[in-house]
C-alpha cells in the first residue's frame, strides 16, 4: 500500500505538471491575442512575469529566509548570471511575441527544434562534439519541422523567425548554463536561480520594452486587469516550483516522457480552444517524424553518457564517471518551455526546452 501511494504521489506530481504547462501556454496565447484577451504586448508581460517571480524569490531567501542564498560573487554574476540573464529575457521575449503571429499548436511543433539548436551551439561552443548519428538525428528532425511548417495552414514568416530566434536563444542560455555556471561548481535551485536571474532578465527587458511597447500603452487602451495578470504570473510560478518537484521525485528523464505527452495534449486542446489553431494531416505527419528524432536523439545521448567504452583505462574511466555525473547533475537541476523557459533546464536535450513561462 506504501508503494502504491507512493506511485499514486508521483503520478499526481506529473499530473499537476502537464496541467500547469499546457495551462500557462494556452493562458499566454489567450492574453497575448488580439483575438481574446487583447494585451498584445509580449514584453510587458514577460516583465511582469520576472518582476513577480524576482519578489516572491527575495521574500523567500531574504525576509523568510526558506532558502539560503548561494555563494555568489560579483565576479561570478558579472561573467555568468549577466550574460545567461540576458540570453535567458531575449528568448522569452521572441518566444512570447510569437504568440501574435502563429497558433499554439505549431508553436510547439518548432519547438522540436530545440535539440538541433542546443547541438549546434554545444558544437560552436566546443562543449560537444560533431557525430555522424547525431548529426542524421539533427536533420530528421529539420525535415519533420519543415514538412510540419508546410503543412501550416496560417504559416506566418514573422512569428516562425521569432519562435525560431527564441529556441536559439534558448539554447545558448543552456549552454552558457552548462559551461559558466556548473563549471565553477554553482548548482541554483528554482528559488536561488529566480533571485539572481529573474531581476537581472527584468532590466534587460526595459530597453525594448521602453522603445517598442511604451509609446504603445501610451497612446491606446489595454485592458489591465490585476487578477487577471496576478493569477497568469502566480501560475507561471506554480509551473516553476512543479517541475523540480517532478524531477526530485522522478529524474530529467520521465519529465521528458511527460513533455511528449504535454505537447500531444497541448496541440490537440489548442485546436478545441483557438479555432485559428486549426492542423492538418502534414502538420501531425511532419510533427511525428521530428518527434521520433527527438526521442532518437534523447535515447543515444543518455547511451552514450551512461556506457563508457569497456577499452578505455582506469584513468579515462573514471573521467567518464566524472562526466556522467556532471550530466546527471545537469540533468536533475531545474525550465522556462517555452515556454517562456525554466531558467535551469531539466535537460540540455528537453525538446520542448520551456517549461515554465511559455
Amino acid at each position: 500500500m506504501k508503494v502504491n501511494n507512493q506511485h499514486m504521489l508521483t503520478y499526481l506530481y506529473l499530473l499537476v505538471y502537464v496541467v500547469l504547462s499546457s495551462g500557462v501556454i494556452l493562458y499566454n496565447k489567450w492574453v497575448l491575442s488580439p483575438n481574446y484577451f487583447n494585451f498584445p504586448l509580449p514584453i510587458t508581460l514577460t516583465m511582469i512575469h520576472m518582476g513577480f517571480s524576482g519578489l516572491v524569490a527575495f521574500l523567500l531567501v531574504r525576509v523568510f529566509k526558506v532558502v539560503p542564498p548561494v555563494n555568489m560573487t560579483l565576479q561570478i554574476y558579472a561573467t555568468c548570471v549577466i550574460p545567461i540573464s540576458a540570453f535567458f529575457a531575449s528568448s522569452l521575449w521572441f518566444g512570447n511575441t510569437a504568440y501574435l503571429h502563429i497558433s499554439v499548436a505549431f508553436i510547439q511543433m518548432l519547438k522540436a527544434l530545440m535539440p538541433v539548436a542546443t547541438f549546434l551551439v554545444a558544437v560552436l561552443w566546443g562543449t560537444d562534439r560533431l557525430r555522424c548519428d547525431i548529426f542524421l538525428n539533427m536533420l530528421l528532425i529539420s525535415v519533420g519541422v519543415v514538412v510540419s511548417s508546410y503543412g501550416e495552414i496560417h504559416f506566418n514568416v514573422i512569428g516562425t523567425l521569432f519562435q525560431v530566434s527564441g529556441i536559439f536563444a534558448e539554447a545558448l542560455r543552456l549552454v552558457l548554463t552548462q559551461v559558466l555556471l556548473q563549471k565553477k561548481g554553482l548548482s541554483l535551485n528554482p528559488v536561488t536561480s529566480l533571485y539572481y536571474i529573474a531581476p537581472c532578465s527584468f532590466l534587460f527587458l526595459f530597453a525594448p520594452w521602453y522603445v517598442l511597447e511604451k509609446p504603445a500603452m501610451e497612446f491606446s487602451q489595454f485592458q489591465f486587469k490585476f487578477w487577471t495578470f496576478f493569477s497568469n504570473a502566480l501560475c507561471a510560478l506554480a509551473l516553476n516550483f512543479s517541475i523540480f518537484l517532478v524531477i526530485g521525485r522522478t529524474g530529467a528523464v520521465t519529465i521528458r516522457v511527460a513533455g511528449v505527452l504535454k505537447d500531444w495534449i497541448l496541440i490537440a486542446l489548442s485546436t478545441v480552444l483557438f479555432p485559428e489553431s486549426a492542423i492538418t494531416g502534414l502538420n501531425i505527419i511532419g510533427y511525428a517524424i521530428a518527434l521520433s528524432g527527438v526521442v532518437l536523439y534523447n535515447y543515444l545521448k543518455m547511451k552514450n553518457v551512461r556506457t563508457p567504452p569497456q577499452t578505455l583505462d582506469e584513468n579515462l574511466v573514471e573521467k567518464a564517471s566524472k562526466d556522467w555525473k556532471l550530466d546527471k547533475r545537469s540533468s536533475d537541476l531545474f525550465r522556462a518551455e517555452d515556454e517562456e523557459a525554466p531558467l535551469i533546464s531539466t535537460d540540455r536535450v528537453l525538446h520542448s526546452g520551456r517549461s515554465v513561462f511559455p
